[in-house]
C-alpha cells in the first residue's frame, strides 16, 4: 500500500483527520504494536515515540544500563531532588532543554540513532515522608513547588517551536506513589480534597502549565481502587484536564493487577480494563490485548481510541512530516564540526552552575565558610565519598566526573586567573586511621557522608537501615552509625571541620548539629559534583539553595507510613514538631532583609502581585529566595497552616536593595469544594507571609479577594 501521498502524511491537513487516515491503514496487531513498546511500522515505514529516561539526564547507560548494547555518554545533572533545591523554575527549564538536545542528537544523528524523544520525567509526586525510598527522584513535599517546577521541566523538553515538539515528557507516577515496601499492592488513602488540593496538584500544574502530554500510572491503589483502573484517569486527567498524549502503564503493572492487587484472574481481563480506564501505553506485556478482542472485553474502536494519543504526539514529534518542514531534524545532522551536545563549553558551564545552586548551606558557625584560600595552609578532604560520583538507577553515563577531591584540588591549583595556589589539598577516601590523621594536620577537614544512591547493595536490597531507594524505604533518618563516628573523630581531631552532606535524603543529626560548625548539603550524580562544591567552599559562588523538604529532628515525629492524610501532622503544612530544618530553608554568606511588602489585586481579580524590597546587607553578592505562605484564620473549612503560594529567587549585589515581584493566580487561594465538585475561593481575610523559609516569615498583609 503506497502511503507516501497518503493524507496522514501531509502536514497541512489538522492533526485528527491524518490519525483518522492512519488508523483505516493499521491492522489489529499493529495497533497492539503501537500500545506496546514497538519503535515503528516497517510496513508503512513509520516512527513512534521511543521512551527514555531522564531525571536528570537523558540515560544512555549508567549503573541500570539504559543504553542496553553500549553505553553512550550523556550530561548528568544533580538528582532531580537537588534540581528542585535551586527553587529556579528557569533553570529547570534550561536543564530540559538540554535534555532534550540530547535526546533529539541521540536519536537523529546516525552516529547514534538510539534514546527516544518521550522523556519519563519529571517525577511528580510528592515527598510527603522521608523514609520514602525514592525521594530522589522528586520536587519535594510541597505540591505548588513542585508543580510549577515540573511545570518548567516540561515547558523545556517542548522547545519553543508553535507547532512542533523537541522532545516532550512523561510525568510519573499517578498518584500518591511515595512508599517502596508494598507498593504493588498497597492503597494510598486520604480524602478528596487532599487529591486537589496535595497529591493531585503538581501533575494538574505541570499539564496545565507546562503543557505536559503524557503520564504513568503508579502501581499503588487510591481508596481500594488500583491506580491503572481509577475513574480519576479518564474522569479527570484525559476528561478535564484534556491529556492529549499517552497514559503509561508503570513496568509490569498489567501483570500486577493480576498478581498483587488480585484484581483479575488473568492478563487478558486485566489488559481490558485498563485499556477502558484510558491506558494507551504499556510497559508490560501486551500479549493479554488480542484475546480480549477476541473474547469480546474490547474492540476495534477500543483499540483506535487507545492509540490517538501515541499518533498525535508522533505527528507532533514531526516523525511523519518532511524533514523540512520540522526545525529540530537538523539536530544531529551538523556538519560544520559542532561539538556533540555533551562535549560542548556552555553545557558543562550550565551542569556546573545547577550544582552550585542546587547547595544548601545548612550551618556555618563563626563564619567558618567560604574557606580563604590565602589563609589556609591546607585542606584535608576525606570520607566514604571524597573521591567518587556516585549515580542513582536513573542515571545516565556522564562523559566525565568531578569528585570532590578532585574540584578542591582543581580549585587548589588555580584559585582565580589573578592569584597562585595557596594550599595543599590531602585525601583519603574512606573512614581510616589514616583519613583522621590528614584531617588532624590539615587547617581544614572537608568530611564527604552521606547515602549510596543504590543503597550499596543489589536490587531490593540495601546496607544500612537510613539507606533508601526504589523497593526499599529508610527504616532510620540517623546517619549511619560507621559515618557518624567518623564525624565525630574528625571534629575531635580538627575543630575547622565542614561536613558535605552528600545525599538525596533529609537526616536526623542532632550531634553534627550541635558540633559541626559547618554543614553542606548537595545531591548525587552530577558530573560536575567537586566543581559545584569547592565553588561554593572557596565563596565562588554564595550558596542560595533551599530545602525542599522538612527535615525532622527525629523519625518519631513522624505519622506511620502508610498514612496518607497529611493533616495527621506532615509536612511543613501541618507538622507540629519543631523541625531540624524547616522547608525553604538555607543560609548564605551575607545576610538580606525584606522590607515594605504590598500586594496589588489585578483589575480582572486574576491576580495578586505581592512586591517587597529585598537588600543585601552584606559584602557579597547572593542570591535569596523570597517566599510567600497564605493563612486561611477565618476559613470555613480545614486548611493548612500554611501553604506556599509564590516564590522567587533573586540575586542581589552587596548593598543594593532590589524590588522583588511574585505574581500568584487567585485560584491558589482556592480550596476543593466537595459538594459543589468545584474549586471556592472564600471572601474572607488571607494572611499573606513573607519570609526567607517556612520558619522565618517576618512580614506579613492581610488581602480579602473579592466576590465571586
Amino acid at each position: 500500500m503506497a502511503t507516501d501521498t497518503a493524507p496522514f502524511r501531509n502536514p497541512d491537513l489538522p492533526t485528527e483527520q491524518r490519525i483518522d487516515d492512519l488508523i483505516t491503514r493499521l491492522t489489529s496487531a499493529e495497533k497492539i504494536d503501537i500500545i506496546g513498546f514497538a519503535p515503528g511500522n516497517a510496513r508503512l515505514g513509520l516512527t513512534y515515540t521511543p521512551i527514555a529516561e531522564g531525571y536528570h539526564g537523558v540515560a544512555q547507560g549508567g549503573p541500570s544500563n539504559w543504553g542496553k548494547i553500549k553505553p553512550t555518554p550523556t550530561t548528568q545533572f544533580p538528582q532531580a531532588y537537588g534540581l528542585a533545591s535551586t527553587w529556579d523554575p528557569a533553570l529547570l527549564q534550561r536543564v530540559a532543554a538540554n535534555q532534550a538536545e540530547e535526546a533529539r542528537y541521540l536519536f537523529q544523528s546516525p552516529k547514534y540513532q538510539r534514546s527516544g524523544l518521550l522523556v519519563m520525567a519529571p517525577n511528580a509526586d510528592l515527598a510527603r515522608d522521608p523514609r520514602w525510598g525514592r525521594t530522589e527522584e522528586v520536587y519535594g513535599e510541597d505540591p505548588y513547588l513542585a508543580g510549577t517546577l515540573a511545570a518548567a521541566f516540561a515547558r523545556g523538553l517542548r522547545g519553543d517551536d508553535p507547532r512542533y515538539l523537541k522532545a516532550t515528557c512523561l510525568l510519573k507516577h499517578f498518584l500518591a506513589n511515595s512508599n517502596e515496601n508494598g507498593r504493588f499492592h498497597t492503597s494510598s488513602d486520604f480524602d478528596e480534597r487532599l487529591w486537589r488540593e496535595y497529591y493531585a496538584k503538581a501533575f494538574h500544574l505541570a499539564i496545565r502549565d507546562g503543557g505536559a502530554r503524557s503520564m504513568m500510572l503508579a502501581y499503588n491503589a487510591h481508596n481500594g481502587t488500583p491506580c491503572h483502573l481509577h475513574p480519576m484517569v479518564r474522569d479527570i486527567v484525559i476528561g478535564e484536564w484534556g491529556l492529549d498524549g499517552t497514559i503509561c502503564s508503570d513496568g509490569g503493572a498489567v501483570t500486577h493487577l493480576v498478581n498483587s492487587h488480585q484484581a483479575f484472574p488473568s492478563l487478558t481481563e486485566a489488559s481490558a480494563a485498563v485499556i477502558k480506564a484510558g491506558v494507551n501505553h504499556f510497559l508490560d506485556r501486551t500479549d493479554g490485548i488480542l484475546p480480549a478482542l477476541e473474547q469480546g472485553l474490547l474492540t476495534e474502536a477500543d483499540l483506535d481510541a487507545a492509540i490517538r494519543g501515541r499518533l498525535r504526539l508522533c505527528l507532533d514529534l514531526g516523525f511523519f512530516d518532511p524533514p523540512e518542514r520540522v526545525p529540530y531534524s537538523v539536530i544531529g545532522h551538523e556538519t560544520d564540526g559542532t561539538p556533540e551536545p555533551w562535549d560542548r563549553p556552555a553545557t558543562r558551564a550550565l551542569v556546573r552552575e545547577v550544582t552550585a545552586k542546587s547547595i544548601v548551606l545548612l550551618r556555618n558557625e563563626d563564619h567558618l565558610l567560604p574557606l580563604d584560600p590565602a589563609t589556609v595552609g591546607s585542606v584535608a578532604v576525606v570520607g566514604p565519598w571524597a573521591n567518587l560520583t556516585l549515580l542513582d538507577w536513573y542515571s545516565g553515563t556522564p562523559p566525565y566526573q568531578v569528585t570532590p577531591r578532585d574540584g578542591i584540588e582543581a580549585y587548589s591549583a588555580a584559585p582565580s586567573m589573578f592569584e597562585p595556589s595557596k594550599f595543599g589539598v590531602m585525601w583519603a577516601g574512606d573512614m581510616s586511621d589514616t583519613a583522621v590523621k590528614i584531617a588532624s594536620e590539615a587547617d581544614v577537614a572537608i568530611v564527604c557522608l552521606g547515602n549510596h544512591p543504590e543503597g550499596n547493595a543489589g536490587w531490593g536490597r540495601v546496607t544500612s537501615p537510613s539507606e533508601g531507594k526504589e523497593e526499599v524505604d529508610r527504616a532510620s533518618l540517623d546517619l549511619d552509625p560507621a559515618q557518624l563516628a567518623f564525624l565525630q573523630r574528625v571534629r575531635a581531631v580538627n575543630p575547622r571541620t565542614v561536613l558535605a552532606l552528600i545525599a538525596n535524603f533529609p537526616y536526623t543529626m542532632p550531634w553534627a548539629v550541635q558540633n559541626v560548625p559547618a554543614i553542606l548539603q548537595l545531591t548525587h550524580a552530577s558530573q560536575e559534583q567537586g566543581n559545584g562544591l569547592a565553588d561554593v567552599l572557596f565563596g565562588t559562588v554564595n550558596p542560595g539553595g533551599k530545602t525542599i523538604q522538612t527535615w525532622p529532628k527525629s523519625i518519631n515525629d513522624l505519622p506511620p507510613m502508610l498514612d496518607y492524610n497529611i493533616r495527621h501532622g506532615r509536612t511543613y503544612m501541618y507538622a507540629e514538631a519543631e523541625p531540624q530544618f524547616p522547608f525553604g530553608y538555607g543560609l548564605s554568606y551575607t545576610t538580606f532583609t525584606l522590607a515594605d511588602a504590598s500586594a496589588q489585586l489585578s483589575t480582572d481579580g486574576a491576580t495578586t502581585t505581592v512586591t517587597v524590597q529585598l537588600t543585601n546587607t552584606g559584602d557579597r553578592p547572593g542570591d535569596e529566595v523570597v517566599q510567600v505562605y497564605a493563612r486561611y484564620p477565618q476559613s470555613a473549612v480545614d486548611r493548612p497552616r500554611q501553604q506556599l503560594v509564590g516564590y522567587a529567587r533573586t540575586p542581589v549585589e552587596p548593598g543594593a536593595t532590589v524590588p522583588v515581584e511574585i505574581t500568584i493566580p487567585t485560584r491558589e487561594f482556592a480550596y476543593w469544594n466537595i459538594e459543589a465538585q468545584a474549586w471556592t475561593l472564600e471572601s474572607l481575610p488571607i494572611e499573606l507571609h513573607l519570609g526567607t523559609s517556612s520558619a522565618e516569615l517576618p512580614l506579613a498583609l492581610t488581602l480579602t479577594p473579592p466576590t465571586p
